[in-house]
């Protein structure tokens, strides 16, 4: 029964979109009816507010670290372990791609996932972004870096931590982003995916 606990607390976490309560916040448009509908940072970013598209990323972010460090906190004194502590991981990033608060229609969760890998540890999350940032300057294609850093993120975390449990749970979190991206890859593959400060149409 506390291991659901756990769980369900972490999926309710992560079921706060950050991009649509910002918006709201900041009376912009719901990021969820222009550009790629998408409910994260990159897509606020498309209205033209960069503040909102970074408390976004801050918002989404920290909702993962969050979780899990809660998770982690707690667990001792309710007898739980690594194991219970990943599936809280999962369970957030669960959350932000299917929130019960907005009709299970959520983001791809990039950011989400840097904060739980910053939970598991620092570097990981570090090293995850920089892979980001080096892919991102190059192409200007956030999804691409996305799916490079996703793809990379399960053998830094093996490097840094072995291959216990978060390892394995870094592979899941992976196969999660790249799946969530997968209209991005057959965009990339056509030639016709947006690049970073691309503003389509507004509705």
């Amino acid at each position: 029964m506390t291991t659901i606990a756990f769980i369900l607390v972490a999926y309710l976490i992560g079921s706060l979109s950050f991009a649509v309560i910002v918006s709201r916040l900041m009376r912009l448009q719901d990021p969820r009816t222009f550009g790629s509908k998408n409910p994260g940072a990159t897509n606020v970013l498309r209205s033209g507010k960069k503040s909102a598209a970074a408390l976004t990323l801050l918002g989404d972010g920290l909702k993962g670290w969050l979780a899990v460090m809660l998770a982690h906190w707690l667990a001792p004194r309710y007898g739980l372990a690594e194991p219970e502590i990943a599936m809280a991981a999962v369970a957030v990033l669960f959350g932000h791609i299917w929130p019960i608060f907005f009709g299970f229609k959520g983001g791809k969760g990039v950011a989400t996932g840097v904060g739980i890998l910053a939970a598991f540890h620092p570097l990981l999350a570090l090293g995850a972004v920089l892979i980001w940032i080096a892919v991102a300057v190059t192409t200007k294609i956030s999804s691409l870096a996305a799916i490079v850093a996703s793809f990379f993120a399960p053998f830094l975390a093996y490097w840094l931590l072995g291959g216990g449990v978060y390892f394995g749970t870094t592979v899941v979190i992976a196969l999660l982003l790249i799946q969530r991206h997968k209209k991005n890859i057959l965009d990339l593959l056509a030639g016709t995916e947006s690049s970073i400060g691309n503003k389509p149409p507004m509705p």
